[in-house]
């Protein structure tokens, strides 16, 4: 049987409608990952349901949609790299319709290779605008003790009022960026992103192919069982693939997301880098800091990836083309 050949419109398309459903379903649960895993020594949350409903009580509802708008933004063309490259990998890597482990697992080093060129600058903005409030949580706790002056964070330079979060803007903190650290300052983080990326892509990318096979080999469908497989079935293997990856990362996570962090809350360690960043977590927080925010991370990754490979395979993007005609 030929193998279909990869439309790449489609494939685009497809992932960034299954980014933008997916990244609206679980945001909240990703702000409280980002939060948890900020906190080093003065615990404002204990745990990801206190920081959701203290989150709703001192910025409302729509804080826990805190830095969406980056995410939104940026989730489009980041899902449709990262999907659409993994299908183009395994197509080239395919011969006669079967693909090794070899393949699958190189054809999702690729994947999550050319997404960290989204990936980065996205996230790095993002975990300014979701450790926000956080920080203003905090503010309260140690302003009295603290002496007036001029904040030194790119993130937060007004005061905030007891009670209230500041307001930075993703347009701001780009601009700064720019100014002060040049493009190198969106892209602060690259090399932990791609440590944590690549890792989950060869661990998802596979694992989901097999999961999303299972009981289907016998169909005559080798090539293109992900495409056949019906959406309940690559809805669970999404999900299921998703949080075992998303676990198995969690502490490229936590390191990548402690560098990224621009303002540090007091007492809190800053970072020259991974090994320096490893170092003082384990010397501080010991081994189990290296887990923080992952039953987070497992409920965000989980049906984020479960919606978009559903979304995937249901073949949007070719019944969009095909409406344009």
């Amino acid at each position: 049987m030929a193998e279909q050949k990869v439309s790449l419109p489609a494939k685009l398309i497809n992932g960034g409608v299954a980014g933008l459903v997916g990244v609206t379903c679980v945001f909240p649960i990703d702000l409280a990952k980002t939060r948890l895993q900020n906190q080093q020594g003065a615990r404002v949350y204990s745990g990801m349901l206190d920081c959701l409903a203290k989150t709703v009580r001192t910025e409302g509802y729509f804080g826990m949609y805190r830095g969406a708008a980056v995410n939104l933004t940026l989730v489009t063309p980041e899902k449709a790299i990262k999907l659409a490259a993994n299908d183009i990998f395994r197509q080239q890597l395919s011969y006669d319709g079967k693909l090794p482990l070899w393949g699958e697992i190189l054809a999702g080093c690729g994947a999550g290779t050319c997404q960290v060129v989204v990936t980065t600058p996205m996230e790095m903005l993002k975990i300014q605008l979701q450790d926000a409030g956080r920080l203003a949580a905090q503010r309260p706790v140690s302003a009295s003790a603290a002496a007036p002056g001029p904040a030194p964070s790119l993130v937060a330079p007004r005061v905030a009022q007891p009670g209230t979060a500041p307001r930075p803007s993703a347009t701001r903190i780009t601009l700064q960026l720019l100014k002060t650290r040049g493009l190198a300052g969106l892209y602060r983080g690259a090399g932990a992103t791609l440590l944590r990326d690549v890792p989950f892509s060869m661990i998802y990318f596979p694992l989901f192919a097999n999961l999303n096979a299972l009981g289907r080999s016998e169909q005559g469908c080798q090539g293109n069982v992900q495409e056949r497989a019906p959406f309940l079935q690559s809805f669970l293997a999404g999900c299921t693939a998703g949080s075992v990856a998303a676990v198995a990362v969690t502490p490229l996570d936590v390191i990548k997301t402690r560098l990224q962090t621009l303002q540090k809350g007091e007492g809190e360690d800053s970072y020259r880098g991974i090994a320096d960043c490893t170092r003082r977590i384990l010397k501080r927080e010991g081994p189990m800091a290296f887990l923080k925010g992952a039953t987070c991370r497992a409920l965000v990754i989980a049906p984020l990836f479960g919606i978009a490979q559903g979304v995937y395979f249901l073949g949007v993007g070719e019944q969009v083309l095909a409406l344009l005609g």
